[in-house]
């Protein structure tokens, strides 16, 4: 699919909280409850097999769980079932999206019409981030792993173009569900490179103003 007119207008959504999915990245996932499970069998018979992904979001004062204005559709890629009845599934991530409103219907899961438009660069070819400097933010990046105490390939990493890098440390860093919402809104690469280094300079200094950690 090369333009938002080629997508559709209604899509099945699936909350997931602290899940994050971007354009062109992979996102694995797990389904079983019988609802999704249903939402997965109707996907595959549809001609672009797409899923929003998209993140709950608490209600202040009530046990309602609404959900953010903005997800991302990824298509079904690859999926298996294992022999209880699950599926093993991945997203191939498309498009974000706005969601307009929820569609009423009986379908045991959600769908929602959604707004493409203003995410025209997700469909357009991968991003660069012309003013990254590698070297001062795989350097950020190695005392924020070792604070977290984590571990990686730094080759993969230091060979990684700037949209594989970017996209899979938002994807895979362990943070909040709110600071994955604020990676999945930034407009640009550059801007989400920018928000994650805030996001690890903060998580350096405890989730306080206080000194960074050394």
């Amino acid at each position: 699919m090369s333009k938002h007119s080629d997508l559709p207008s209604v899509v099945p959504l699936f909350p997931l909280p602290g899940a994050l999915l971007l354009p062109r990245a992979r996102l694995p996932l797990h389904l079983f409850e019988p609802r999704y499970l249903a939402m997965l069998d109707d996907v595959l018979k549809s001609s672009d097999r797409l899923i929003g992904m998209i993140q709950p979001r608490d209600v202040p004062g009530s046990n309602e769980k609404r959900l953010h204005a903005i997800g991302c559709a990824g298509r079904v890629t690859a999926f298996s079932e294992t022999e209880d009845g699950r599926y093993m599934i991945t997203l191939t991530g498309i498009s974000r999206f706005r969601v307009a409103r929820e569609v009423e219907g009986f379908s045991p899961y959600r769908r929602a019409e959604v707004d493409w438009a203003p995410f025209n660069r997700d469909l357009g070819a991968q991003e660069s981030d012309p003013e990254f400097q590698r070297k001062p933010f795989l350097a950020l990046l190695g005392r924020y792993f070792q604070a977290q105490e984590l571990s990686t390939d730094w080759g993969s990493l230091k060979e990684a173009d700037d949209e594989l890098l970017i996209n899979s440390l938002s994807m895979l860093c362990p943070l909040p569900p709110e600071d994955r919402q604020a990676l999945l809104e930034a407009p640009t690469l550059t801007t989400r490179r920018e928000t994650l280094v805030t996001l690890f300079e903060f998580a350096l200094r405890g989730g306080t103003d206080g000194e960074m950690m050394q």
